[in-house]
């Protein structure tokens, strides 16, 4: 099975099946006939900006970017980072080190598209459950990089 059919199958699963791991998406891909190892898997789930969200019932599920009524209503980037943002509950600095606390299941999804803007003041992003771990670039004060991740997701203007 190639790349695409992996990639098409994944997608087709998320949107019509409960899905609460990356172990469970795997077992269910082996059940369809497509061995996938977890680094490949992983890679294939950022490439599609998979979120986990919470969901009553079963904890935390994996959707699509695409899947979420909000999203569905305007597709661009900015509709994306401004849902994510919704989630955003504050953030902190020490040194040239920021955290940005979020909603449970939001981090990563906030962390994955503050990486996929790249913005110039960010070094990179280290995401967890919850809370996000931003490292600035050298020479860059907390100011400027308030301001990027204003200009990337206009919702946090009230939040930080």
């Amino acid at each position: 099975m190639d790349r695409s059919q992996r990639i098409q199958m994944i997608k087709k699963i998320i949107s019509e099946e409960v899905i609460s791991s990356q172990d469970d998406l795997q077992i269910r891909l082996q059940e369809l006939g497509c061995d996938v190892t977890q680094a490949t898997l992983s890679r294939d789930l950022k490439s599609l900006q998979v979120m986990k969200v919470s969901d009553v019932k079963s904890g935390y599920i994996y959707r699509l970017a695409g899947n979420n009524p909000v999203i569905q209503q305007n597709n661009s980037e900015a509709s994306r980072l401004d849902f994510l943002a919704d989630g955003v509950v504050g953030i902190e600095f020490s040194a040239n080190l920021g955290v940005i606390r979020t909603l449970p299941g939001y981090a990563n999804s906030v962390a994955i598209m503050i990486d996929k803007a790249n913005p110039i003041e960010i070094l990179g992003t280290v995401a967890g459950d919850d809370t996000i771990l931003l490292i600035m670039r050298e020479g860059v004060g907390r100011n400027d990089l308030i301001q990027a991740l204003k200009n990337l997701m206009p919702k946090l203007e009230s939040k930080i």
